[in-house]
């Protein structure tokens, strides 16, 4: 059975697959998503979206969904023998402010993240193609030829691009041939599982510990559910079961009170730390857990996965849409470096919880990901004589920027959506952005921040950006800033857009 070309092969529905969906779709390209499950998994997995997650999905049009089926992490309660308790809070959050609008790590489980990615993917006009596996491929100079099986029976699809979302033991990967160098931890291993519980209260997430290691449970937000986490010894079974879990449990906390009355998902996990040596073979990308797998420690996996489906999403859509295909080259470029930073540092943080034999608080800023610039990119271009603080490649912070009656718009509400975004700040600027519009008005949004902004104390844009003279920003549709130029002239974004991401101008 043949179907007709799409433009992206997708192949993994997971959280990356569907933000790069959502990506697509949003641009009414045509993809096709797979996944050879039978149908959504319903497990929590990962649990945590990180803030700099949760603005990708204020940009996806989702961040209300999300925040209410999510929690901020409750306190830890580490339980000692003598019944005694330490209240510890998990993470070392900030207060939103002006420029972060989300401060903290939320808790929900993964599969809430996926259902709601679904829900905003069928509003955008898309669907998820389950119980279809990706058998193998094909390239040439023009598209990839792949082989699927559905209900038994092969077809075929032809595509100009395929982007391997299918996880840690990646089909894709496999067939390309690319190399998954690391390591398997076979000391680090635990049991997951998803448990209704009685006898403890949600408002903590439990822990206990003794000479046999952790044991701990974690209350998933709008359900009845907690996560079960258990270290291993090395003389347990590795098939978990209920039965088994409960023994770990009474065993660790030396409460027979507390019980596990049903299991919806139960996992046997040994910490893998692996990553590709390259993100694309041709005209087929790696992303999520197919290009890397890292430890548990930090909450970094999903929402890795989920930044690279960001940053190779409107690059591929751009060079569909016309732009010079080099363009996808910085998706290796950019995002290689963050995934090896990525696996340093969740191993980092799971070294420190094994050494200090429990569930160790996480600093702030560490893991939260706001800090991921891309400032050795091809695609950031710093042209001031005297930059700041904030340069080019580093993500574009929040403000409040423009007056609209009697709201005060964001920043963030400017740059939701498809479209580059141009920021002057300053006066003067009406020639270079009327210029700017006249060429690149389909793929460009221009908004004049304006002189008064330069001066205002009180978190205005000027300030989230440390700029003090009249500037220009071009900011791209992830979110991050391509350009910035002190020069009134339309030059500099003009060359950035023609020549750094390919577009050729309108007028």
């Amino acid at each position: 059975m043949n179907h007709s070309p799409v433009e992206v092969l997708i192949v993994g529905a997971g959280p990356t697959g569907l933000v790069l969906a959502c990506e697509l779709a949003r641009r009414q390209l045509p993809f096709r998503l797979i996944d050879a499950a039978p149908q959504a998994w319903n497990a929590s997995r990962g649990k945590g979206l990180q803030p700099r997650t949760q603005e990708i999905l204020d940009d996806l049009g989702v961040i209300d969904r999300v925040l209410a089926g999510g929690i901020t992490p409750p306190p830890l309660r580490f339980h000692h023998p003598d019944g005694s308790h330490l209240d510890q809070q998990l993470y070392q959050g900030l207060q939103p402010r002006p420029d972060i609008p989300y401060g903290s790590p939320l808790l929900i489980p993964q599969w809430r993240v996926e259902a709601i990615l679904r829900e905003r993917l069928a509003e955008l006009g898309g669907t998820v193609e389950f119980g279809t596996a990706f058998e193998r491929l094909e390239q040439d100079e023009t598209g990839v030829t792949a082989t699927l099986l559905r209900d038994g029976h092969a077809q075929t699809v032809r595509a100009s691009w395929l982007v391997a979302c299918d996880g840690g033991r990646s089909a894709v990967r496999k067939q390309l041939g690319v190399a998954f160098l690391g390591e398997t931890l076979e000391t680090h291993r635990m049991f997951v599982a998803d448990v209704r519980v009685s006898g403890i209260d949600r408002d903590y997430w439990h822990a206990w510990r003794n000479d046999q290691g952790v044991v701990a449970l974690a209350p998933l937000p709008a359900t009845d559910a907690f996560q079960f986490q258990a270290s291993l010894t090395q003389d347990m079974p590795t098939e978990p079961s209920l039965a088994l879990l409960q023994r770990i449990l009474e065993t660790r906390s030396g409460r027979s009170d507390i019980r596990l009355v049903d299991a919806s998902w139960m996992s046997y996990w040994r910490a893998n730390v692996r990553m590709v040596d390259r993100y694309r073979v041709g005209r087929a990308f790696l992303a999520g857990d197919a290009a890397h797998v890292h430890t548990p420690a930090g909450g970094q996996g999903m929402n890795t996965g989920m930044q690279d489906a960001y940053n190779l999403g409107w690059k591929l859509a751009a060079v569909i849409d016309g732009a010079d295909a080099a363009l996808l080259d910085t998706y290796e470029q950019e995002r290689m470096p963050v995934a090896a930073a990525v696996l340093g540092l969740s191993n980092m943080l799971l070294e420190r919880a094994v050494q200090a034999k429990h569930i160790v608080p996480q600093r702030g800023n560490e893991t939260f990901q706001l800090d991921i610039a891309y400032r050795d990119s091809r695609l950031a271009q710093e042209l001031r004589t005297q930059p700041g603080k904030v340069g080019a490649g580093d993500r574009a912070p929040d403000a409040p920027a423009l007056r609209d009656g009697n709201r005060t718009q964001r920043l963030f509400d400017l740059l939701r959506g498809t479209h580059f975004t141009a920021l002057a700040f300053g006066d003067g600027w009406e020639a270079t952005l009327a210029q700017l519009q006249a060429s690149f008005g389909h793929v460009l949004h221009s908004h004049v921040i304006g002189a008064a902004g330069l001066h205002d104390s009180e978190g205005h844009a000027a300030n989230a950006y440390d700029i003090h003279a009249d500037t220009l920003l071009l900011i791209r549709p992830d979110g991050y800033i391509g350009l910035i130029s002190d020069q009134k002239s339309p030059a500099p974004v003009h060359h950035y857009l023609a020549n750094h991401v390919g577009w050729v101008s309108a007028a």
